[in-house]
């Protein structure tokens, strides 16, 4: 049960939220709680639309991107995202099932991706203040300064996510995970 009312339908949902939701809709086939629960403030949807779609633009691969929303889902303890992620990791990106546990343990089975998924795991656990070995090993990996500074806005990105779904107790509407990895 959610702490604030979830709009049952995008018609439910504030009238300036409505496209955003219809565009969401289109993208992804139904508009997810986590998005009809944003769209209680228009202004936070727009802002996460905006976000997101920007980044989806930029230099990190969607994989990369899904391996490092399952990290951090992993450790902010967000089950409404480790079953997105999981989801959209192994049905849209083709994340193996050992990718995923990797992922959700704060690496991955990939030596170049294992460099993004550790720095990005540092950088929750440091609340941004990593150490220069920290930069320095994903530059060494092969990250250009561009894919460092997208690595750090995935971070923020989700961890967004991860404090709306549990501030507000929104129910998941994706195949639940277990919160313990395999």
């Amino acid at each position: 049960m959610t702490r604030i009312p979830l709009p049952a339908s995008i018609e439910d949902a504030p009238q300036a939220a409505r496209p955003l939701l219809e565009q969401v809709k289109a993208q992804l086939g139904s508009a997810p709680n986590l998005f009809r629960l944003t769209a209680t403030s228009p202004a936070a949807l727009k802002g996460y639309l905006g976000f997101s779609g920007a980044l989806s633009e930029g230099e990190l691969d969607a994989p990369t991107r899904e391996r490092i929303a399952l990290a951090v889902a992993q450790i902010n303890g967000c089950q409404y995202c480790l079953a997105a992620h999981s989801y959209v990791g192994k049905n849209v990106t083709k994340l193996s099932d050992p990718e995923i546990a990797a992922n959700r343990k704060g690496g991955s089975t990939d030596p170049r991706a294992d460099a993004a998924v550790r720095f990005a795991v540092a950088l929750v656990q440091a609340r941004g203040s990593v150490s220069d070995a920290d930069v320095s090993a994903v530059k060494l990996a092969g990250y250009s300064d561009a894919e460092i500074v997208e690595i750090i806005a995935h971070v923020a990105l989700n961890t967004l996510t991860n404090y709306l779904n549990d501030a507000l107790g929104t129910p998941i509407d994706f195949p639940a995970v277990s919160a313990e990895v395999a």
